[in-house]
């Protein structure tokens, strides 16, 4: 793939277009292009939606699950018969942390396998332009080299506390990559490493870590709870991405990348779970103690993703870390009902 830029100015303003020679004109969305973004409600279709309406993006299809169960392949069939989005973002998915993927490892398989197949296949049907289908880093194997890139895919053995999950989501950027080689479209997928912020889910064994710790940290602090216990013994890397930069980045290779390799999104950045606490700690506001319960799992012991291929496309993060995780504090305490997700 190769990229050309220009710059030029007019009236001392600075204009900079790139341009993917792989790429046509007509597969730029057009600011009044039919886009639909499926999981809207969720903390990443949310994002891609800001992200869309930021950009001036008019006419942005969504549905709730009322409106449209996406496990029904008839009712996804009708919609996209229906509606002929041009252009669609799957970000729908069911997820959930360690206890949650332990627990109900057939219903994480089959929910997000099935929804990501019925959407796909009735995109292609009804001649989606292009589909990026939103992945996990959870789908590299469990000890691939660090950190990890985009050709380590199905080189070893998965992490067991989420193995479901990672099938389901390897299953389907592998769709979109045989419906590119057997019917020339034009369907990309992005892996995120760690997520978090608006919207973020902090139910109490349903989430994710970093959105885990500032619950309990926060409930702590109210409660004057003299210490918090964490799972493991903290000495997991993870590397966390703020879900706008997520969003922005999913806009951006929209307009700027094909292929049928993924792209990696992240901040090429890491930190073990325990300066992860102690850092979540000081922004809540929480001065107890933290203890660490070892017969609880670590899980994988390190997903730092090889993020080169997202900034040779000439994209990088936005929010650091601590700046990230003041926003979602914010976002917890203004939103309590996503406490109870």
């Amino acid at each position: 793939m190769t990229i050309y830029d220009l710059r030029f100015t007019i009236d001392d303003l600075t204009i900079y277009l790139r341009f993917n020679e792989d790429l046509r004109f007509d597969d730029y969305m057009k600011l009044d292009s039919k886009i639909y973004v499926a999981g809207h409600r969720g903390m990443v279709g949310s994002a891609i939606v800001r992200e869309l309406e930021r950009q001036g993006y008019t006419h942005i299809i969504t549905r709730t699950h009322a409106e449209l169960d996406l496990t029904r392949q008839d009712a996804v069939e009708a919609f996209f018969a229906a509606e002929k989005p041009e252009y669609v973002f799957l970000a729908a998915a069911k997820v959930g942390g360690i206890v949650a993927n332990q627990n109900a490892l057939a219903d994480f398989m089959y929910d997000n396998m099935i929804l990501e197949m019925n959407v796909i296949h009735a995109a292609w049907k009804n001649g989606c332009k292009k589909l990026e289908f939103l992945g996990s880093s959870c789908i590299y194997p469990r000890l691939a080299p660090q950190p990890m890139t985009e050709s380590c895919l199905l080189t070893g053995e998965l992490e067991k506390t989420n193995e479901a999950y990672a099938l389901a989501k390897i299953s389907g950027l592998k769709y979109c990559e045989f419906l590119n080689r057997q019917y020339g479209t034009d369907y990309i997928s992005v892996m995120p490493t760690n997520l978090y912020g608006p919207n973020d889910n902090y139910h109490p064994e349903h989430s994710h870590v970093l959105p885990a710790l500032i619950r309990r940290f926060h409930e702590a602090k109210v409660s004057g709870a003299a210490s918090v216990t964490c799972w493991g013994d903290g000495s997991p890397l993870r590397e966390f991405l703020y879900v706008d930069d997520l969003a922005n980045l999913c806009v951006f290779l929209m307009n700027n990348y094909s292929g049928n390799e993924t792209v990696n999104a992240g901040t090429g950045k890491e930190l073990t779970i325990k300066q992860l606490t102690e850092l979540v700690a000081r922004v809540v506001g929480y001065e107890g103690s933290i203890l660490w319960d070892t017969t609880r799992p670590n899980g994988t012991p390190r997903k730092l993703l090889d993020v080169s291929k997202a900034t040779a496309l000439g994209w990088t993060y936005k929010t650091e870390l601590e700046d990230g995780i003041r926003l979602a504090y914010q976002d917890f305490l203004t939103n309590p009902m996503r406490a109870e997700r």
